[in-house]
Parts: C-alpha cells; sequence; structure tokens
C-alpha cells in the first residue's frame, strides 16, 4: 500500500513530507485510480464532494472517503463509492470542504496544558500591570487555596532581562505562596512567601542546572527562578490530586479534538499523568492516541531505566504507549540558559546551561538505545543540539543501526554543520514552527544577543528539508498555541499568524503548504511509529480526519489560521463537531 512506500522513503530520509509533482496551487481532482479495500461492503459512514488531501506517498487527490468501523474502506472519486453506501450508510455531503488526516502534534504538555487553564492562567493578557490584576482577582476569589498558582506569562513583558522580581507579586499577594510558571515553562516568577518557604536566601547556591536569579546591588534573590532552580519552590507546593490531574486532562482533550489533533506525544509524563491516561483509556474517555514521554531525571543516572521499563510494560496498551524517554539538555535562550558553542553577544563567559554532561549523556542514550526506547530531547542553542546529535551517534556506533526514530525539539539556534547531521543520523526535527517569526521574544529577547552570523540559522525548517531530514512538527502547547493551523501559517510565511508582523523572518527557511502538512500528519505519525495506521487518508488506515471550512490550497497563505475545524474524526467517531457540519461555509 501507499503507506509503505512513504515509509521507506522516510526511513532514508527521502519522503520530506511532500511529493514534487503536488503544486502548492492544485486544484482537487479525481486521483488516478480509486483506493480501496477489495470487497466492497457497505459503510457506516460516506464522505463525499469533497477536497480530500490524502497525504499518501504521491499526495493525491480523491473527493470520497467511506468508513467503516474505524478504517477507511475506500478513498477515490464520487462515482466510485456508490457500492459503499446501503441503507444504513450516513451519507455527508462535504460540499467541496476540505478534508485532511487528522493532525499530530509532536511535542506537547496536555495535563499540566490543562491544569493551567484550570488554575491562575495568564495566557490571555500581556503586561506586567495586567499579570498583577489577573493574580490580584483570582486570589479575592480563591481565599481558601494556599497556594497561588498559575501559568503563562511572557518573558518578553520584561524585557530587555525577561526576569521578573517578587515586590510586584508582594504587592497584591503577600499572605500566600505565589508560584507562576512562564509561558515556555523555563522560568517561575515566586513571590516573597514562596521563597522564604522554599528556604532561598542571598547564599543559596545554584541547583546543578538551574539559577536563582539575584539583585545585582544586594545579592537578595529578586523572585526569579530558572530550569531547576523551580523545583526549590514548586516541590513545597502540595502536589495536585488524581482529580484535579484528570479535569486537566478532560480539558486538554476537548481543546486539541476541536483543533483537529487526535495523536500527540506527551513531552513529558511520570507514574502521576501515566495513571491519569491509563483512568481515561479504560473508561473509554481518551479521545487521542497517546505516546507518553517519561520523564529523564537528570540527578539520577542509569538506574531509573529499570523503572522506565515497569512503566512501558505496564501502561502500554490501548491507545497509550509508554516507549519514549525525554531529556532536557538545556534551557532557553530568552535568559540565556539554552546551552552555545560561544559566548552570548554582550555576555563575555555566558554560554547557557548544558543539563546533562555531554559523555554521561552519550552513555545513557546508547542504554536506552539498546533497550529499545526512543529518546525524546529538548535542545535549543547549538551547543545542546550538537550534544544530542552526539550521544545518538555514539549509540549507533554501540548498538548498530535500529529503527530508533529519535527525535529533537525545539531546535532553534544552528551550527549550519549540524544541519545534514539529521539525515545521515535518522533524527527527526521536531520544530515549533509558531516561534518562527520576528515577535517580542525573537525581536527583544533572542537578537540582541547573537551575531548577523548566528542570527541566519534560527529554526532553519527549509534547510532540514532540503537536507532531507524528517521535518515533524509540535506546539509545545501550553507554552504557544495549540492550534496547527497557526502555526502552519507561519511556516508557510514565517510571519506572524495573527498579522503580528508583515516581513517575512527570514523568508529562505519558508516551506510550502504540502509539506507544512506532512510534518504535522504523515511525519508526525512517523515519529509515533504509527504511520502505518494514521497519517493519511488510505484505504486499511484508521480513520483519524477532520473536516475544514476552507481549502487551504485555494487560500492566501497568510489567512490559513483563519479556517476552522468543522468535524474531527477519532476511528470513525466524531470528538469534535458531527456530521451535520453545522455552520458550515459552504
Amino acid at each position: 500500500m501507499a503507506f509503505l512506500a512513504l515509509g521507506g522513503l522516510l526511513m532514508t530520509g527521502a519522503g520530506r513530507g511532500v511529493a514534487r509533482g503536488a503544486a502548492p496551487g492544485a486544484t482537487p481532482g479525481a486521483p488516478p485510480g480509486p483506493n480501496a479495500l477489495t470487497r466492497p461492503a457497505a459503510a457506516d459512514v460516506v464522505l463525499r464532494g469533497g477536497a480530500v488531501y490524502t497525504v499518501d506517498a504521491v499526495r493525491s487527490w480523491a473527493e470520497a472517503v467511506a468508513i467503516r468501523k474505524e478504517t477507511i474502506v475506500y478513498v477515490g472519486p464520487d462515482k466510485g463509492v456508490a457500492p459503499y453506501v446501503g441503507p444504513r450508510t450516513r451519507v455527508v455531503d462535504l460540499n467541496g470542504r476540505m478534508v485532511l488526516p487528522a493532525f499530530q502534534d509532536s511535542h506537547i504538555h496536555p495535563i499540566s496544558g490543562g491544569i493551567s487553564h484550570l488554575q491562575c492562567a495568564l495566557y490571555d493578557v500581556n503586561t506586567k500591570e495586567q499579570y498583577l490584576e489577573v493574580v490580584a482577582r483570582y486570589a479575592a476569589a480563591h481565599k481558601d487555596v494556599p497556594w497561588i498558582r498559575g501559568d503563562g506569562w511572557s518573558l518578553a513583558a520584561f524585557a530587555p532581562s525577561g526576569i521578573p522580581d517578587r515586590k510586584a507579586l508582594d504587592s497584591v499577594v503577600s499572605d500566600r505562596p505565589v508560584y507562576l510558571e512562564s509561558s515556555d515553562g523555563h522560568s517561575a516568577w515566586v513571590n516573597s512567601k514562596a521563597l522564604s518557604i522554599a528556604g532561598i536566601t542571598k547564599t543559596t547556591p545554584d541547583p546543578p542546572g538551574g539559577r536563582i536569579d539575584h539583585d545585582p546591588a544586594t545579592g537578595e534573590p529578586i523572585g526569579s527562578l530558572q530550569d531547576s532552580a523551580m523545583d526549590l519552590v514548586n516541590k513545597k507546593a502540595p502536589p495536585y490530586t488524581p482529580a484535579e490531574r484528570l479535569e486537566g486532562l478532560r480539558w486538554a482533550l476537548k481543546h486539541l479534538n476541536g483543533f483537529g489533533i487526535t495523536s500527540f506525544q506527551d513531552a513529558s509524563v511520570d507514574t502521576d499523568a501515566l495513571d491519569a491516561y491509563r483512568a481515561l483509556d479504560d473508561k473509554g474517555e481518551l479521545s487521542a492516541r497517546v505516546v507518553a514521554s517519561l520523564w529523564w531525571e537528570r540527578s539520577k543516572g542509569e538506574e531509573q531505566i529499570a523503572g522506565f521499563l515497569e512503566a512501558r510494560r505496564k501502561y502500554t496498551k490501548g491507545r497509550l504507549r509508554a516507549t519514549t524517554v525525554k531529556i532536557m539538555q538545556d534551557g532557553v535562550f530568552e535568559v540565556q540558559t539554552a546551552a552555545m558553542l560561544h559566548d552570548y553577544k554582550g555576555k563575555p563567559g555566558v554560554r547557557g546551561l548544558t543539563m546533562v554532561e555531554p559523555e554521561a549523556l552519550k552513555k545513557d542514550v546508547i542504554r536506552l538505545d539498546k533497550e529499545g526506547f526512543q529518546v525524546h530531547f529538548h535542545a535549543i542553542g547549538d551547543a545542546a543540539i550538537r550534544e544530542c546529535l552526539d550521544a545518538v551517534e555514539a549509540a549507533r556506533r554501540a548498538n548498530g543501526p535500529r529503527d530508533s526514530r529519535h527525535h529533537i525539539a525545539h531546535i532553534e539556534v544552528f551550527d549550519p554543520a549540524d544541519i545534514p547531521r539529521f539525515r545521515a543520523l535518522g533524527v527527526i526535527a521536531n520544530f515549533q514552527p509558531l516561534w518562527a517569526f520576528a515577535d517580542d521574544y525573537m525581536v527583544k529577547l533572542t537578537l540582541p544577543y547573537l551575531d548577523t552570523g548566528q542570527a541566519r540559522w534560527i529554526y532553519p525548517i527549509g534547510s532540514l528539508e532540503k537536507s532531507g531530514a524528517v521535518v515533524a512538527f509540535g506546539s509545545d502547547w501550553s507554552v504557544s498555541s495549540a492550534n496547527p493551523l497557526e502555526e502552519l501559517e507561519v511556516a508557510v510565511t514565517r510571519m506572524g499568524p495573527l498579522g503580528e508582523t508583515k516581513e517575512p523572518f527570514l523568508p529562505d527557511e519558508r516551506i510550502d503548504l504540502p509539506e507544512a502538512l506532512a510534518a504535522f500528519t504523515i511525519n508526525a505519525a512517523y515519529v509515533n511509529f504509527q504511520e502505518d495506521k494514521t497519517g493519511s487518508i488510505e484505504a486499511g488506515k484508521l480513520a483519524d480526519l477532520i473536516v475544514l471550512d476552507h481549502n487551504l490550497f485555494t487560500m492566501e497563505p497568510t489567512t490559513i489560521s483563519d479556517t476552522k475545524v468543522l468535524l474531527t474524526l477519532l476511528g470513525g467517531k466524531p470528538v469534535h463537531g458531527d456530521f451535520a457540519l453545522d455552520g458550515a461555509e459552504k
């Protein structure tokens, strides 16, 4: 079948997500022939009269799809679907609307993201003053909550340093600890009460892989904590209950299904998170196919692998697979914790934080690879990217080539010498494309610390595509929007999806729409070892599909994010919208 051919292309690095014959401006029509199972029988659902972009190996178009139980049984022209229509078949007239494989997110944080939107959420405001207003309102409305916790503040609101202070929080809440994570999850803003409970003073040393920010004049902790230093306060807060985790996960699944997402890789899980997924799956409520990335504690070593093996055995069933290990190798660029090969511009001696010592990383990845785990790396700076590639190279030398599909997420600033190594080593480039435009993070907190040569290699998505690497996309929600349509628009335009910018940022790194769609469908399915079942619309695959109100190929690229998902199917069943397509534009 076609997906097997695509899988072979991906394994060799040649199938980078686009068939060159599929022009971005192509109009939908019948493929050369239908894609169907051999013995027609009545389908449960038939979608017809649509612009069906299959994302198969040749990027063919179709008009109709037939579904029986969970499986696609026909893809092709309308005239060929008649044998699949029986007296009980639900026939849906698409009226030209677009059908795609459901989106898959290669790097996301659903449980914490859901919880964060149910507590003191700061995502919808943008300034220091607005953050303080939200915190004050939340505290007044939740007088019985012992800790004020929330997420979503932007480092850009505290430019040029990206570092907030405790005194502002003290002015609105002083009687209870306040712990607020930044939208990127690598910084925490805390008040004086929280610092006191954690015992953090001017003499408290930085923990490995973290930084306590201090007032340069007094030496006192300023109320901003970076990476592992966040745990000094966070671990003093009461843990979330199983009920809170389930509530957060349910919220997140509804949110993601609404954006057409039916598969994802959770980028950081522990046994509490696995229990939440298992509980929903056992109840038949897990409305997504989930690969869980087991969190690598950098304060530990190989002794944690025994626990990973047990988690994989215990939790991998149904729609959940605990088959991946997540290693955080550096921090973020905006507060100079991303690991760089050279000093940050204007910061002599500052090269960021390396979380796992490179030789130890090689040893750990060799062992994980040997045990059959996929490794999901976080690397933002060029030094961290190189260290992760070096570790995979060491694993290939020690264990021989295998179908490991290790991937590196974020990959912001490259040394160009490392670009061809992704294809050579079979490492997937896992980009978060929404960040690849000149927003405040880029203009105020990134570009000032890079020289011109380095700045050329920020989120080089186009260069990785051209190199033959497999490129997959993820959102990192709740760090940023989970909407793949916004992310697709940025990948294609390198401009803000909501009109924030009017000039493309590094326009040579733009990619075409077919390439971008593949990164959120078949290539993301490849990351999750399920390209044989999902990621394209082909007979024999699972009916994970979405219906959009517009055809993305007939729109201006700058309007892609205006598109709405009308219907999301998981195994042929609606998890968002319904077959009536209420309110659809024709």
